[in-house]
């Protein structure tokens, strides 16, 4: 039988929590949910008035890994779901929005990455985040995406816009910054006119074009995620990786200092520590009063 908890006054089913997840650490489904639920305050703002995408894993990374945005079969009637405009020519789609801690735990035992638009349901038309993600190619690494990143901070803030960085949870990084007053086509607009004017101040570090045969050695400043239909790795969430990795808030200075990948390398064990030590990092995202026009 499935176990059945009582979260915040709703039951919620749990199943196969012994589930080995990541072998290499040994890490199961019942340290996900766990963790899970005690990161949640920091999280769930995030996430909160946003569509979600879940990319799944069911029996871990190296198992079928798969994006689900329609709202899954079995979602309980308590879980709060949104209808997300798509293309002009498709109907719109229905997607859960992980309001608070039941419906984060509910998910969580989907055993999934959570990934969010740049805009809110409530408003899809305009966007309150801009993003920037730092793919490097190898052998470039997260050490080479620290020196783009200083560079598009400064850049930013040069037009008012205050950016804060995480972690991809995978090999690059990602640069947040709260705006207002755009759509996601003048966002994505921005956003890349950013990347190819870091290309032009970088060239032997950066390259703003999708290509492959373009980022060996390079990294790849990818703007196309502030598109309407596009969706990023939100703060907090654990990673379908070899390790269970998550995307985590860093400080500036950690960027300024990173010289080895695995300064910049954390595990789901290692959250609570650095929020008792810093708080949410992202914090300043969810301030409407901090969130900057666009030029």
């Amino acid at each position: 039988m499935t176990p059945i908890t009582e979260v915040a006054g709703r039951r919620v089913a749990l199943s196969n929590l012994e589930k080995v997840l990541y072998p290499e650490t040994g890490f199961t489904k019942a340290e996900l949910v766990h963790y899970y639920a005690t990161t949640a305050d920091a999280l769930l703002p995030h996430l909160r008035d946003r569509a979600v995408s879940f990319l799944r894993y069911p029996d871990g990374p190296e198992g079928q890994v798969f994006f689900t945005k329609n709202v899954p079969p079995g979602t309980p009637e308590w879980v709060t779901t949104a209808e997300v405009p798509r293309s002009s020519a498709d109907a719109p789609a229905r997607m859960v929005v992980v309001q608070d801690l039941p419906s984060l735990v509910w998910a969580a035992n989907l055993v999934t990455e959570f990934h969010t638009h740049q805009w809110l349901v409530r408003s899809p038309d305009e966007a309150d985040r801009l993003v920037f993600d730092l793919d490097p190619g190898s052998p470039a690494t997260i050490v080479q995406c620290c020196e783009v990143a200083l560079w598009l901070r400064e850049r930013l803030a040069a037009d008012g816009i205050e950016a804060h960085p995480k972690t991809a949870g995978s090999k690059g990084l990602h640069l947040l910054a709260a705006v207002r007053g755009a759509s996601p086509e003048r966002t994505s607009e921005y956003a890349r006119a950013l990347a190819v004017e870091a290309e032009r101040a970088l060239p032997r570090l950066v390259v703003h074009r999708m290509a492959r045969s373009l980022r060996p050695g390079k990294v790849f400043v990818d703007w196309s995620q502030n598109a309407a239909r596009k969706t990023t790795a939100a703060p907090y969430t654990v990673r379908a990786r070899r390790t269970p990795l998550v995307s985590t808030p860093v400080t500036w200075e950690e960027v300024a200092e990173c010289r080895s990948p695995a300064r910049l390398e954390f595990q789901a064990g290692d959250i609570a520590p650095r929020l008792h030590d810093h708080g949410d990092l992202l914090a300043p995202l969810l301030d409407p009063d901090r969130a900057a026009p666009l030029p």
